[in-house]
């Protein structure tokens, strides 16, 4: 019954599309994307050529997000729609294997990514950790993407996102080398981080950290007794400083696991969400924009170096 109920969703959401007429800016590309991250990205590489909406804002849980009314429109009027795979969108999946079935131009940007840079934990039945984004150096491989499918839709512009697109990488080479060197301020005994769920695997990869999610990868299902006296014992025996909560899930296991183990809540870390747009904060070193990918690696690194020093 419920595979029928999906069904049915499916077709509606993709009849839907096909019965709105697109409607754009003529002098711009009408482009759709799904989490902050990806939104951020397009921007940056397409710059006032494109004309972007994003379907999800700041703390929304892509793994738990459902398409509106709204979001059919937005994705119907797009030229081009970028997500970031991986099953992220997890319950977007398949609209978009049948919107680029029927035409539509579709892109997962962490395609770019080599396989076997990918992490597939035990737990997450055979696929790939989609939280790329927590290392730079993984993330810069995505700008690819964006960069050939814009312009091949716009050839005229070709030079202008190949230029802005290599400047976006040096961007993210910087910012890897500023919380590289933040990072090492820590003792490595210190460099425990422990969040709601598994979505900084590659952050502790790329940045020295062990991590600890209190559930597994997605936030589909909720942490159970078992994971939650796993944790408080792990925290007692490490003398873990501090732990952490998510701006894209509920703070309440975490809250309790403080309470339990007697530890602090060293502070709120962006996860699977960009931070408030034009919300500006100058700390360890650099200026940045929460709302940007620049401001998630800034916040997250200062947040977790502070707290667990």
């Amino acid at each position: 019954m419920k595979f029928m109920k999906r069904h049915w969703l499916t077709v509606f959401l993709i009849g839907t599309v096909a019965l709105v007429q697109p409607v754009f800016a003529a002098d711009k590309i009408a482009v759709t994307t799904t989490t902050t991250m990806v939104t951020d990205m397009v921007m940056a590489v397409g710059g006032d050529r494109v004309e972007v909406t994003g379907l999800m804002g700041p703390g929304v849980d892509p793994h738990l997000y459902k398409p509106g009314a709204k979001d059919i429109t937005y994705l119907s009027q797009a030229q081009l729609i970028f997500y970031s795979g991986l099953m992220l969108e997890g319950r977007m999946a398949d609209l978009f294997s049948k919107m680029a079935q029927r035409g539509k131009k579709v892109y997962a940007i962490t395609d770019t990514i080599p396989r076997d840079r990918l992490l597939e934990p035990a737990s997450f039945a055979g696929h790939f950790d989609p939280h790329v984004w927590g290392d730079p150096e993984l993330w810069s491989m995505c700008v690819d993407t964006v960069v050939s499918a814009l312009s091949e839709n716009d050839p005229v512009g070709k030079a202008i996102y190949a230029e802005r697109g290599a400047a976006l990488k040096k961007d993210y080479a910087e910012l890897d080398a500023w919380a590289k060197k933040q990072a090492d301020e820590l003792p490595e005994s210190n460099r425990v981080l422990i969040t709601s769920h598994d979505a900084f695997n590659y952050f502790g990869l790329a940045f020295g950290f062990e991590v600890v999610g209190v559930q597994g990868i997605s936030t589909v299902s909720e942490a159970g007794l078992a994971d939650i006296t796993r944790i408080v014992d792990f925290i007692k025996e490490r003398k873990v400083k501090a732990i952490f909560v998510e701006s894209s899930v509920s703070p309440a296991t975490i809250q309790r696991i403080s309470q339990d183990a007697g530890v602090k809540i060293g502070g709120e870390l962006f996860s699977d969400a960009l931070g408030t747009p034009g919300k500006i904060k100058t700390s360890g070193g650099i200026t940045y924009d929460e709302g940007t990918y620049k401001g998630w690696i800034g916040h997250n690194i200062n947040t977790v170096v502070d707290a667990l020093k």
